[in-house]
């Protein structure tokens, strides 16, 4: 009876009595049993039993653990070629998958895994132990040699018979990529046995590369996880071919089952557990501060190959590299394709319910098309060439909708947002959206006709006026992104138009200004906004000239706010009886979408991972003006002399429009913002009166000077109280020659920062730490790099 002889020996492992390293009896009842699963060995061996071992018995620990890298060392020369070998090393796989948290868990055993053991893994004590590997390197070895195995995890290219089988050491693992797609063109005969195999090796890996889950979060980048420094390596002779592989596998995968719908129901999917384990840990493995080294892009002259051979002044991490140096146009379309067919998935979901198996890792795709965009500039552009963009665009729109009011999503909310932001940089992007939205996935949000500009304005208010509270960090992302795509949008509709004044409205009020230090921020990013479109899509954009003209009054109450101490405080005392963020009435939200779901709360109890606060929109964007050539340039070069502490100086200035002294304010911007660091802050008249005098109301003003007169005189004479006559008249209006010169477009571009770093490994970890139940892998052990949290 295997099942007892396992939890037998499991005990006297348990015991205190050491057990020699020698005794092989004993040491292989660990992996000899056939019938287990991954499920069984963390049944057989409990948390508790581990620890024990642990503290009680640690040269059992030791030994079992090299034991078990000795074992998939020797497949990984043996080549796996009988049913048994397989079974151990999967066994083996198993065993360490289980075992490794509780080493990462203790600070005394973490560097375990990286001293050399005198002998171990290198046949007998007979070598020189100088060339003794650490065992965390045999391990990681190992494991690569295992995923490319004839047979074991990849297809034999042989008719094999025992003695002609392949040698490992001899193929070219290149010639075995798992998946057709980025740089190979053949598709290999789905295995499932194979898929289960790479599954369980993978699930190995990632638990190798866990060990950052114990350490707290820190600033500091140049703390590099050792597993993955190795594993991405020059030494991981598989290197390209691990990273093609898994790529190619999450980008090909169709979750419909070949395109025909419901048919996932009719046969299990042996493929998708492969492709969760494959993201994760090919995210895992891209987690690199790209702040901290010159950028990984290199520039395209390469040959005809997907990636060059000759090695660029790239990062050492291989994986990385090779992300950045990807070029081929065919290449970029499959990964965009792929991306996108999956993050389409829950939305195909809601018209057709359950004709696709719905897929779960939307997330961790998220941080993939993250880290594809921020290390592969021409992935990037590649993006926004066309109106695929808007395929990536319009599933992030329908998460971050959906997930508005749920707490246990905040970091779905955050990376959807950072990734719209990176986009937002780029002119292209603005320029996309005036594209029609016909597409008609049930959304909670008013029913519009309009373009994905529109789509974008209505989720944002969405997301401002009925989320929860812990989004507000979020606000200045949001506008940050209307504005910079705002000087590109031709044409926007009325609803769109209403929502932008109706946050115009709920953000000016006295209390919401004088409560915070930064609330202003957001009444001057939109009034950007409505200068962009004033002054350079005036022609298409009646909907919102109107729109502008009917609440002149938030404008002009703007330009009266008063200083005084006194108004002040009775500003504040308002608060106090509206606690609400925001007022949802005065926003005519008419009816939702057919068929949509109202966002829902997260179930009490929900498990959520704890996250680092994200730099403020300061340190995030740096700013860049618009040439009349279109081209961009940076207008912060003192943002590169970065202040002591490391970070860039902290401007208040956010918001305001730039202008040539600028430099001269920056004294009394950090006087405020120091003011505001000692906690308790309270507004002056001064305060106010500094930033008052620089909200830009100058060409709104002169639009209402000159139209608000010809609009009353229109509805005077013709007895009009009709919209579309007095739209009619503003569409064929004009004001050239009226408005202010035209101020400079400035866009707020993404920079690469340490805080957004952390922040990436934090959600990453957390997401991978929830989504891994079946086994649970790392719950109940001491986790350090966030907290879990139930809601």
């Amino acid at each position: 009876d295997l099942v007892n002889g396992s939890s037998a020996s499991v005990t006297t492992f348990v015991s205190l009595q050491p057990v020699e390293a020698t005794d092989d009896a004993f040491w292989d009842q660990f992996w000899a049993d056939t019938a287990t699963s991954v499920q069984d060995v963390f049944a057989l061996v409990p948390a508790a039993e581990i620890r024990a071992v642990r503290e009680e018995s640690p040269s059992n620990l030791a030994t079992l653990c090299y034991k078990a890298v000795e074992k998939l060392v020797q497949g990984a020369e043996s080549g796996c070629h009988t049913e048994k070998e397989r079974q151990i090393v999967l066994n083996c796989c198993r065993l360490l998958t289980r075992i490794l948290p509780y080493i990462f868990e203790d600070p005394d055993w973490r560097g375990f895994f990286w001293s050399t053991v005198p002998g171990a893994g290198r046949g007998g004590g007979d070598e020189d132990d100088e060339n003794a590997r650490p065992l965390a390197e045999s391990l990681l070895l190992a494991v690569t040699d295992l995923l490319f195995c004839p047979d074991f995890t990849v297809q034999s290219h042989r008719k094999s018979t025992v003695d002609t089988a392949e040698d490992i050491h001899s193929i070219d693992s290149c010639e075995y990529i798992w998946e057709a797609g980025v740089g190979f063109a053949h598709s290999p005969q789905p295995n499932y046995v194979h898929d289960l195999n790479r599954t369980e090796l993978l699930k190995l890996l990632l638990t190798c590369f866990s060990e950052a889950m114990y350490l707290p979060p820190s600033s500091d980048s140049s703390n590099t996880n050792p597993w993955v420094q190795f594993f991405c390596s020059t030494e991981n002779r598989h290197a390209l071919p691990l990273f093609t592989s898994l790529l190619n596998v999450v980008c090909a995968y169709d979750p419909v089952g070949y395109g025909i719908p419901y048919n996932h129901l009719l046969f299990s999917d042996y493929r998708e557990p492969l492709v969760e384990e494959a993201a994760q840990v090919l995210i895992v493995t891209l987690d690199y501060d790209s702040s901290t080294s010159s950028s990984p892009t290199v520039d395209g002259t390469t040959t005809g190959t997907a990636m060059d051979d000759v090695d660029p002044p790239g990062p050492d991490n291989l994986f990385v590299n090779y992300l950045s140096r990807i070029h081929r146009e065919e290449d970029f379309q499959f990964i965009l394709k792929g991306v996108a067919r999956l993050l389409s998935n829950p939305l195909v979901q809601t018209y057709l319910p359950n004709s696709a198996k719905k897929i779960q890792f939307h997330q961790e795709l998220l941080v993939l098309f993250w880290k594809l965009c921020d290390f592969n500039k021409k992935f990037l552009f590649f993006v926004l060439k066309s109106s695929d963009v808007l395929d990536i665009l319009v599933p992030i729109l329908y998460f971050l909708n959906d997930a508005r009011a749920d707490q246990s999503r905040v970091g779905l909310m955050h990376i959807g947002v950072f990734i719209l932001l990176l986009l937002s940089g780029e002119r292209n992007f603005g320029v996309r959206l005036n594209k029609p939205y016909s597409v008609r996935v049930p959304m909670d949000i008013p029913v519009f006709t309009g373009t994905h500009a529109d789509l974008l304005i209505i989720v944002f208010h969405k997301i401002i006026t009925s989320g929860h509270q812990r989004l507000q960090p979020l606000f200045d992302c949001l506008l940050t992104i209307i504005v910079n795509v705002s000087p590109y949008l031709k044409s926007l509709s009325m609803v769109a138009a209403n929502k932008l004044l109706h946050l115009l409205e709920a953000f000016s009020t006295t209390w919401f200004l004088f409560s915070a230090i930064q609330n202003h921020h957001l009444v001057f990013f939109l009034l950007e906004v409505f200068n962009n479109i004033i002054q350079y899509q005036f022609d298409g954009n009646s909907n919102l000239v109107y729109a502008v003209i009917r609440k002149r009054n938030v404008f002009h109450q703007l330009a009266n706010l008063p200083t005084d101490s006194q108004s002040i405080q009775k500003g504040l005392q308002r608060k106090k009886k509206t606690p609400e963020p925001i007022s949802r009435t005065n926003s005519q939200d008419g009816v939702s979408m057919e068929g949509s779901r109202p966002a829902a709360p997260a179930e009490p109890g929900t498990l959520k991972t704890s996250l680092v606060a994200t730099p403020g929109i300061d340190k995030l964007t740096e700013k860049s003006q618009v040439s009349e050539d279109g081209t961009m340039r940076s207008l912060e070069p003192e943002a590169s002399q970065l202040s002591p502490e490391g970070n860039p100086p902290t401007a208040l200035s956010d918001g305001e429009p730039w202008s040539g002294e600028a430099s001269h304010s920056r004294r009394d911007r950090r006087r405020l913002s120091s003011a505001s660091s000692s906690g308790q802050w309270t507004p002056t008249p001064e305060w106010v009166m500094s930033w008052k005098s620089k909200l830009p109301l100058q060409t709104i003003m002169r639009l209402l000077q000159v139209l608000v007169p010809q609009v009353e005189k229109i509805c005077i004479d013709k007895g009009l109280t009709d919209e579309s006559e007095i739209l009619k008249f503003l569409q064929h209006g004009t004001l050239v020659g009226l408005l202010p010169v035209p101020h400079p477009i400035l866009i707020r571009k993404y920079q690469a920062n340490s805080g957004t770093a952390m922040w990436f490994r934090t959600y990453m970890w957390g997401v991978i730490y929830l989504r891994n139940v079946d086994p649970p892998i790392w719950y109940d052990t001491d986790v350090k790099l966030f907290e879990i949290q139930r809601v």
